[in-house]
């Protein structure tokens, strides 16, 4: 579709509406969609619209109604299409998209081991992270991914392509006690976070993050460290926790405890005196026990699920339909792009967490496919803390919405919106996206990344990643 679903509609004067008295000035105005609002009602418009100023929502509604309180400068049709909140990828590790497939059909261990950890000693640099991460952003972009949360090395190089590719992102630099290619020890690390919470802190799209690795790669005095930290400066925390049954074995030779458990009882996740709490954002859970799941929820944790990474490693089916049941904060994400997943579709992700759940229960009514958008969308944004900036259509809330056309052979006919977006859509059917109001794919067209300069700059250093390999 060379043209695109949206067009500017002053090439089609029928649709224009004309400023008149009463009416509130737009930036923009997207009409004639089918609007999935994921709202706490799950409100859904059809021939709805949204209204946009200074890259927040003004109103949502029905076309007429909108149209009627708005005028704008630019207007788009977007007949044939689902407007709906940007997708929110609660995990991943972006700037590994540079070792995509690198290594592939190993369990976690080994595949880190031997294959991840070798090839990032050897490559890992800033302009590695800042190629890696454009190619991600890339890539979600062309998805409909607005928001992403991740974990990796050089967090400010990741910084700088994502303010290029415009995206929202949680950034999360790596806390390990083993050199890395950033930072050898400790207090490294520190410091490396100092300067790179100083500079990106307050960025309207852009959160520093601490994130030690997991429980088993990071000693108690790092974890309290970073805890230390992310309390200080008012940053979320990431980490992985109980994502293998190895992970839960070694936990229970070291501590007597679960991982879960383990964080716990040193108060990891305890407030602060003042009573604040920087969100917590716990990756995987596969081998979460319900206690475990009753510590998490006391605390607020949010989890994230990463069922194609857990099915590619051969890591476990992590037991989602107890987290909704439990009513823990949750949201899904894609894990890394190396090999744990080697996408970053959050369509897919909705798409197997639905069915790994109904097959793992026997049940084919858990986890309907509302729930499924819900996880991905104002899930994810809760997980991240921002649930009162993104997730859902509402005004007030900032305008990080996709478009995804419906004329296709594999979604039509539909009777269910959800359903289709969960077991018919693709990535590939994401043909507009917008996040703070500003239009990063139009027609399918990235327009804040040239895709050719990005694929030949990974391309590019893949090659130096195979030659250092072969030494």
């Amino acid at each position: 579709m060379t043209a695109g679903l949206l067009w500017i509609l002053a090439l089609a004067p029928a649709f224009a509406a004309t400023p008149g008295p009463g009416k509130a000035p737009a930036d923009f105005v997207v009409l004639h969609a089918l609007v999935v609002t994921m709202d706490a009602g799950f409100t859904v418009v059809r021939d709805g619209a949204i209204a946009v100023k200074d890259g927040g929502i003004l109103a949502v509604g029905s076309s007429a109604d909108v149209s009627s309180r708005y005028s704008a400068t630019t207007y788009y049709d977007a007949r044939g299409g689902i407007l709906m909140p940007g997708l929110v990828n609660g995990h991943t590790h972006a700037a590994m998209s540079l070792l995509r497939g690198l290594a592939d059909d190993l369990p976690l261990d080994r595949w880190l081991k031997e294959h991840i950890f070798p090839a990032e000693a050897r490559n890992v640099s800033p302009e590695f992270v800042y190629a890696g991460t454009r190619l991600a952003a890339l890539e979600m972009i062309e998805g409909g991914t607005t928001t992403f949360a991740d974990m990796y090395y050089f967090m400010g190089d990741a910084a700088r392509a994502v303010e290029e590719a415009g995206l929202r992102a949680v950034l999360g630099e790596t806390f390990i006690d083993f050199p890395v290619p950033d930072h050898k020890n400790l207090a490294e690390t520190l410091a490396f976070m100092e300067a790179f919470a100083k500079r990106w802190r307050g960025h309207a799209r852009i959160i520093p993050a601490a994130a030690p690795h997991a429980p088993y790669t990071c000693s108690r005095e790092t974890l309290l460290a970073a805890r230390d930290f992310a309390r200080r400066q008012g940053l979320p925390l990431i980490l992985h926790v109980a994502e293998t049954k190895k992970e839960i074995a070694d936990a229970q030779a070291s501590w007597q405890k679960t991982p879960a458990a383990y964080l716990a009882s040193i108060g990891f996740f305890d407030p602060s005196a003042d009573g604040t709490r920087p969100p917590i954002v716990a990756a995987h859970g596969v081998w979460l026990t319900p206690e475990d799941r009753a510590l998490l929820k006391q605390y607020r944790v949010g989890l994230v699920h990463n069922p194609e990474s857990n099915m590619k490693l051969g890591s476990g089916i992590a037991d989602v339909t107890a987290w909704q049941r439990e009513g823990l904060i949750w949201g899904l994400g894609t894990d890394g792009p190396a090999g744990s997943n080697n996408d970053l579709s959050m369509f897919e992700s909705m798409d197997f967490a639905g069915k790994l759940a109904k097959v793992a229960t026997g049940d084919p009514t858990v986890l309907p496919a509302r729930q499924l958008v819900a996880a991905a969308t104002r899930g994810g944004a809760a997980v991240l803390g921002l649930q009162n900036r993104i997730g859902s259509l509402e005004p007030g809330k900032r305008a990080d919405f996709i478009v995804v056309d419906t004329r296709q052979a594999h979604i039509q006919p539909f009777e269910d919106v959800y359903s289709a977006l969960v077991y018919s859509v693709k990535a590939s059917d994401v043909m507009d996206v917008w996040v703070e109001g500003r239009h990063l794919l139009t027609g399918g067209r990235p327009m804040t990344l040239d895709a050719r300069a990005v694929l030949e700059d990974a391309n590019r250093l893949r090659r130096k990643v195979r030659e250092s390999l072969a030494r």
